[in-house]
């Protein structure tokens, strides 16, 4: 499984209903996990970005699918990293000359 950190800005629509967030955090996991994908996380945050999570997807095809649905909805913009562990971060630098 990969692992994606995901920084998600509420949109106008999200913000207006920023109340129900909780419930579309639950709502959004629920969707993740049609796609093969599992939130492990989600915070929320003061700053740049309004909520960061944490998400495993069995390819990126599957993550893909999730945050174009996820986004769908309207009620956050995303950008996302793909993040690596020690060990598969140190397999890659085993490949540098």
């Amino acid at each position: 499984m990969a692992t994606y950190v995901v920084l998600a800005q509420f949109t106008d629509q999200g913000i207006r209903n920023v109340k129900a967030s909780p419930q579309r955090a639950g709502m959004a996991a629920e969707l993740a996990k049609s796609f093969g994908c599992e939130m492990r996380e989600i915070y929320w945050t003061v700053g740049q970005y309004d909520i960061v999570t944490l998400v495993d997807a069995p390819d990126e095809q599957s993550f893909a699918a999730f945050g174009y649905a996820l986004g769908s909805a309207g009620n956050v913009r995303t950008q996302t990293l793909r993040a690596f562990t020690k060990d598969e971060f140190s397999a890659i630098v085993s490949k540098v000359a």
